[in-house]
């Protein structure tokens, strides 16, 4: 243990009370004063953000962008103005548009402040700039708002010049407490000296006779009388330490054997843990494996379904019309056929060749479409698509899965126009396993509901929002609703891995995030984002 003079020791403890009713009185004074400064900073930002405002009303309303970058110019002239965003409120909607900005020189732009307007209608600090929003109002009607930063770096100047001179007056006080504990330490560091002989001559040569004289100094006398008194328990106290000593090394031996068969213990048993956990991968994999595979046998079974009536409806017609043929055949034969029988025939086979036509070419494009569906579900290539194009076939071969349609109706918003690079394969799974979803789930025991997907590109990032007004996710199961073998159905064939599938789908295939919200009986929303590569 590292040991300390008392001389010395006693100089510390004055230096440093000293210095901590000094540090406390500083922090105080210093902490008052950037608090009054950062009060200035704040009416000083509040009126800037004012006055911006108030000239920005002209601009806002007769929308003139232009003028209004020109007039915010100035500000340049401002080292505490950093940036400055005017949003303009259209009157029809009530939405929020970018109008105008201004950035300080060298300062990279910031991102629209739009959902944080009503939190700023107060100064907020950060430790890197102060912020604050002003509506712009035209006859007591908000018409916009003004988002204004300003730099905290004056506060931090002030701070430190503070500190700088808090620091300096420390200095001072400090030294003057060390000539005055000097002073005192000579007075006492006399009799301190003797008992330190003493005590020094008992720790080397372990004679426990002896015994300290009385002392001028009354707290000494006391510190004498308690040594004495503790010399003479120490051999006592010596002979119990060894005696324990003993017995603490015995249970120490007794304690690290129990340690060795307890840790040999644990680690057989997280062995068989390790082992356990790799088997219930394998079989959530295996089980996402015929999840998949039943949703290819459900769109097999879709095909046939579909395909089964344009074809059965086009046997029909060919089989009347080689009737017709035959009765034909045999009346021009005998030499019957009268020209309004030639004319109905010629009718009835140019109905009939069309009716075939018409279902043959149905069964190709279902055929087609079909076939794109599944080369989509088996691959993860890219290709480019178009959204609105690749929803008709998702529809398709999702259709005999489906609830009536004129009761559970799915509306597809997506811009005509709207082609993209992507891997078709995961996403129509995805797409397919959240429709499934609504149907058995969100719309059991419902005599109506509406599915609504929407497709929106941003920059180079697809974003995805389906919704369905179904019964909604029970309160217990939405914080682990991605987790696998989650389902309300476990009864009724249920295995819990659809909304599983399509987590991985969109983070580790589409290297995309999905976010879930749900109120009872309000039904769900899902909002993913992936990245894509547009086709312009």
């Amino acid at each position: 243990m590292q040991t300390i003079s008392l001389k010395r020791g006693l100089i510390t403890i004055v230096l440093l009370v000293t210095s901590f009713a000094l540090a406390i009185g500083f922090s105080i004074n210093v902490v008052s004063q950037v608090s009054q400064y950062q009060t200035s900073i704040t009416k000083r930002v509040e009126s800037y953000a004012k006055i911006v405002a108030g000239n920005a009303v002209q601009s806002v309303a007769l929308n003139d962008n232009y003028g209004e970058t020109r007039r915010l110019a100035p500000l340049a002239n401002s080292e505490f103005v950093e940036h400055v965003h005017i949003y303009r409120l259209d009157p029809n909607s009530g939405d929020l548009s970018f109008f105008s900005s201004y950035n300080r020189d060298g300062l990279a732009p910031i991102p629209a402040k739009f959902a944080q307007l009503e939190q700023l209608d107060r100064p907020r600090w950060t430790p890197d700039y102060i912020e604050v929003a002003e509506p712009v109002k035209l006859d007591q009607n908000i018409i916009g708002y003004v988002y204004l930063r300003g730099s905290t770096g004056e506060v931090d100047q002030f701070m430190w010049r503070a500190i700088a001179i808090a620091v300096v007056v420390f200095i001072i006080t400090i030294i003057v407490c060390w000539l005055i504990s000097i002073r005192l330490r000579q007075r006492i560091s006399r009799p301190l000296e003797r008992i330190v002989d003493i005590v020094s001559q008992v720790a080397r040569d372990k004679n426990y006779a002896l015994r300290l004289a009385d002392s001028e100094i009354a707290e000494f006398n006391e510190l004498s009388d308690s040594l004495n008194i503790m010399l003479e328990r120490v051999q006592r106290q010596i002979t119990r330490q060894q005696r324990a000593e003993r017995e603490a090394s015995q249970l120490n031996a007794e304690l690290e054997q129990k340690v060795t068969q307890r840790t040999q213990a644990l680690r057989e048993s997280n062995q068989e843990l390790l082992t356990t956990l790799e088997q219930l991968h394998q079989y959530q994999s295996q089980l996402v494996e015929s999840e998949k595979m039943a949703s290819l046998g459900d769109m097999v079974a879709g095909i046939a379904h579909e395909v089964n009536t344009p074809i059965g409806l086009s046997i029909t017609a060919s089989t009347l019309l080689q009737d017709k043929l035959a009765l034909m055949q045999e009346k021009f034969d005998e030499n019957r056929i009268s020209a309004n029988e030639f004319s109905r025939f010629l009718s009835d086979c140019d109905e009939s060749l069309t009716i075939i036509y018409r279902n043959l070419n149905r069964s190709a494009e279902l055929i087609t479409s079909f076939k794109q569906v599944a080369v989509d579900q088996s691959s993860e290539v890219d290709r480019t698509i178009s959204v609105c194009s690749f929803m008709r076939d998702v529809l398709t071969s999702i259709k005999p899965r489906r609830l009536d349609p004129e009761k559970f109706p799915i509306d597809v918003q997506c811009p005509e126009e709207l082609q993209l690079i992507t891997k078709p394969g995961p996403l129509n799974q995805i797409l397919i396993n959240l429709i499934v979803n609504s149907m058995v789930h969100g719309f059991d025991g419902r005599e109506s509901g509406q599915v609504t997907i929407s497709f929106e590109l941003m920059d180079d990032e697809l974003e995805i929002t389906y919704q369905d007004n179904g019964v909604g996710v029970p309160f217990d199961l939405r914080k682990k609703i991605f987790d696998p073998f989650v389902t309300t159905k476990r009864g009724s064939g249920g295995a819990g891995l659809g909304l599983h599938l399509v987590y991985n789908l969109v983070t580790q295939v589409l290297g995309g995030s999905i976010h879930f919200f749900s109120e009872q009986d309000h039904g769900v929303e899902f909002t993913i984002k992936f990245p894509v590569t547009p086709v312009s």
